[in-house]
């Protein structure tokens, strides 16, 4: 009897272990597909909003790309301006790095300005040779000066990056204006610190009218994306994610797949603890003089042995 009463307890508790069990495998269902109807959501609403100003047509171009030989993902990010239909000149040259392993993020700004070698052409800036031959002519360039594999690109409309800001900060972003800025961009910044939208945010990282030039350019450029991508990071920016990235696709033309830019963007975001980007720029100091060619106009001449090595050891 005693047997039997032990018994039945045991089947009780096994039944509301049982019971307790899917009822929390049903409340995780709803929130997960809850959650991915938000995000479905938010992303067809951003893109949608964008749709209509978009000039990219997310047209892919060519771009033969290598795998790095040490596992990491190379990326290509150009941003070009595009308002005269044709998207044919670039100022913006980064390449951004994402190991898998360590989950380290790294970001190199190649000055415009940077006199190299272009493949089958004579010596220019390198931005020269996207204008000449688009992505894949860039991708060898860069190869060539530097001996970098480039896995992926990612041409950006920087329309995309202002209403990328407006979507996802409507009130903007924080940054600390050094000093009065004006000329070249239709905008006056006045010094401080200040709340900047999105193309008041383009406006000041495109800036080069002060003595720093493009030098400055590159450092404002680096530091806004860092600001952003601390915003991102915070619990009410990560729910701006699906919206953002829905807000920015037609404006962007790439050769990765979207399962591709999860696989890269997501360990970035949940890896909150290593996710710094750390940063270089070419060419690095004392490592060039400036010149003037007739063909080319003012550029910097590199002492290319000295920056192919120092960005390789800072990718490495």
């Amino acid at each position: 009897m005693e047997n039997s009463e032990r018994s039945t307890r045991i089947r009780n508790r096994r039944k509301g272990k049982r019971r307790v069990f899917f009822l929390l495998f049903w409340v995780l269902l709803l929130i997960f597909l809850g959650m991915a109807a938000y995000f479905y959501y938010e992303y067809k609403k951003g893109m949608e909003n964008a749709q209509d100003e978009a000039n990219l047509n997310n047209e892919e171009f060519e771009f033969n790309g290598v795998e790095d030989e040490f596992g990491k993902v190379n990326i290509l990010l150009l941003g070009v301006d595009s308002r005269d239909g044709r998207a044919s000149r670039t100022d913006t040259i980064m390449i951004a790095q994402y190991d898998p392993d360590t989950k380290e993020s790294k970001l190199v700004s190649i000055m415009r300005d940077s006199y190299v070698t272009i493949p089958g052409h004579r010596k220019n800036k390198i931005n020269a040779a996207y204008a000449i031959g688009g992505t894949e002519l860039l991708r060898k360039s860069i190869k060539e000066n530097f001996d970098v594999n480039l896995q992926y690109y990612a041409l950006i409309d920087f329309d995309g990056f202002a209403a990328m800001v407006d979507t996802a900060f409507p009130e903007g972003i924080t940054v600390d204006v050094p000093q009065s800025m004006y000329g070249g961009t239709g905008i006056t910044f006045n010094p401080g610190r200040q709340k900047l939208h999105g193309q008041e945010l383009l406006a000041y990282v495109r800036f080069r009218k002060d003595a720093q030039s493009d030098f400055g350019r590159v450092e404002r450029q680096q530091a806004v994306i860092k600001s952003i991508a601390d915003e991102v990071l915070t619990v009410q920016g990560v729910v701006k994610i699906p919206g953002m990235l829905g807000t920015i696709q037609p404006y962007i033309s790439t050769n990765m797949k979207k399962t591709t830019m999860l696989s890269i963007i997501s360990p970035y975001f949940l890896n909150r603890n290593n996710n710094e980007i750390i940063t270089f720029r070419i060419p690095v100091d004392h490592s060039f003089e400036n010149r003037r060619y007739q063909h080319a106009g003012s550029v910097l001449e590199l002492d290319i042995e000295k920056n192919r090595t120092a960005l390789k050891e800072f990718l490495k």
